[in-house]
């Protein structure tokens, strides 16, 4: 009686699926496999493959819809009760008393820092709790503006809304209050320099120089933040206080030079940073405040376009070198 091979391996030469020759060899393959197991009773046998369990039809992952509608709803509740308190104050503002502007600066701050600090607590959508307590963060400095008033009022808002944003740093992660406090500092630079370091008597060419080098401080506050906190954020913005440094130099007599000290400086560091981590962010930065610094600084030095042209010359040759041999190391490595 021939066996279940045989008759398989029959069937497949008729169909021309296989050679004779190919069927004799399966055969024989077959047959020794077969004395082989006989000769040893001890070899374990190929077990026939267990039938497979029907397979668990996979659930569908939870759909994460709500959260974002929540965020959502998050960002227009901020907005809207700020572009209330705008309309507000802008139509009503000369009509309003102190105690009523105080009191509606204070509300939509306590409001904000509020709802920011219960989605700390509950560690829920920390990007919407960030950006709720950068909001809270700059009407709180300026409700204290309003409550004090004069130059005192000027330098202690501008003291408890970084203060508000120094910890809201530590406690929360968020991007945005890293924006909110640049733009904090960069609010206390001119804040300080009109009201605090600058004499009555004092130019406003004296004032850009001390604000040009506040605002060069502020990138340093922001690289620093950057070793702790979103990096690629803190660097852009530190790029962009380098920048805000360069424009004052700019305004400050003979400043020229320190302008493009400051603006080759800053770009150069977003540029090894962008070598080393990628990070499209700093190249946008840097490139752009060479793009404006340069032709500026050169054109007040020269006070001539072919001054400008060769300066341009000069720096995008060199920009080219470090292209090749930031390139050659790459493939060196």
């Amino acid at each position: 009686m021939p066996s279940r091979l045989d008759d398989e391996l029959t069937r497949l030469v008729s169909a021309g699926v296989l050679r004779q020759y190919q069927a004799d060899t399966l055969r024989d393959a077959a047959d020794a496999e077969v004395a082989a197991a006989l000769a040893d009773p001890g070899r374990p046998q190929p077990q026939p493959p267990a039938e497979s369990s029907p397979a668990k039809p996979r659930t569908p992952p939870t759909a994460t819809h709500s959260s974002a509608l929540i965020e959502v709803l998050g960002y227009i509740g901020g907005a809207l009760l700020l572009g209330a308190v705008a309309l507000l104050t802008v139509a009503n503002w000369g009509e309003m008393g102190q105690a009523a502007r105080v009191s509606t600066g204070s509300s939509a701050a306590v409001i904000l820092l509020g709802a920011a600090a219960v989605l700390g607590v509950l560690r829920r959508h920390e990007q919407l709790s960030s950006a709720l307590a950068s909001l809270g963060c700059c009407v709180a400095g300026f409700a204290t503006y309003v409550a004090i008033e004069g130059e005192t009022g000027r330098v202690i808002g501008v003291a408890v809304a970084l203060a508000l944003a120094g910890a809201g740093l530590w406690w929360l992660a968020g991007s945005s209050l890293l924006v909110a406090t640049f733009a904090i500092l960069s609010v206390g630079v001119l804040v300080i320099t009109a009201d605090v370091l600058t004499p009555d008597t004092g130019s406003a060419d004296t004032s850009a120089g001390i604000a040009g080098t506040g605002f060069i401080l502020v990138a340093f506050v922001m690289a620093m933040l950057g070793l702790v906190r979103d990096q690629v954020t803190s660097w852009s913005l530190a790029g962009a206080a380098m920048f805000s440094s360069s424009i004052c130099w700019l305004i400050q007599e003979r400043g020229e030079i320190m302008a493009l000290a400051v603006g080759t400086a800053g770009p150069a560091a977003l540029l090894v940073a962008y070598g080393r981590r990628q990070a499209s962010a700093y190249a946008v930065v840097g490139c752009a405040i060479l793009l404006v610094i340069w032709p500026t600084a050169l054109y007040q030095l020269t006070d001539n376009m072919a001054g400008v042209a060769i300066g341009l010359v000069v720096a995008s040759a060199v920009l080219l070198v470090a292209v090749l041999l930031l390139s050659r190391r790459r493939a060196n490595r």
